[in-house]
């Protein structure tokens, strides 16, 4: 089964200093032990590359920003990444439409990942969003204990 990987999870993965990078490390190896496949989108790559630089020339610590891009060059291959940006043209009013609905609580960012996992029949994403929560087709695992109660449901 596959299982989309949010922004948030990728940045915590990259960065050891990042707030989530044990949660990070801990999903990751649940999903391993799981045995599911994890999707990595052009989109949430783009937008962990933006987030880690400006956060880390917001904190002074831009000399890491090097380091960082070539690790995220190093775990994720281009050929390993699924491309959802020339999906945008097609589900841009239904981005449009998620936003609306959730009164402002989703960005595009997320109801463009949302949609690209309902297109590819991708029932589960890893977040520490809790935004996701409100997606009907996506069940949101933020822990090892969701991956197992996901897993245990069937």
């Amino acid at each position: 089964m596959q299982i989309g990987i949010d922004t948030s999870v990728i940045i915590g993965l990259l960065d050891s200093r990042d707030i989530w990078h044990i949660p990070a490390v801990s999903l990751q190896e649940a999903i391993t032990a799981a045995e599911l496949q994890p999707v990595y989108f052009d989109w949430a790559l783009a937008e962990a590359m933006s987030t880690i630089a400006r956060r880390l020339r917001e904190k002074g610590r831009e000399a890491e920003l090097a380091g960082l891009l070539d690790r995220l060059l190093a775990d994720f291959p281009t050929d390993t990444i699924t491309w959802i940006l020339p999906d945008v043209p097609l589900l841009y009013s239904q981005v449009v439409e998620l936003i609306r609905s959730s009164k402002g609580e989703l960005n595009f960012n997320d109801g463009l990942m949302a949609l690209a996992c309902r297109e590819r029949n991708i029932p589960t994403f890893a977040s520490f969003d809790r935004d996701f929560d409100s997606i009907s087709w996506l069940t949101r695992v933020a822990a090892p204990k969701d991956i197992e109660t996901m897993l245990a449901a069937g």
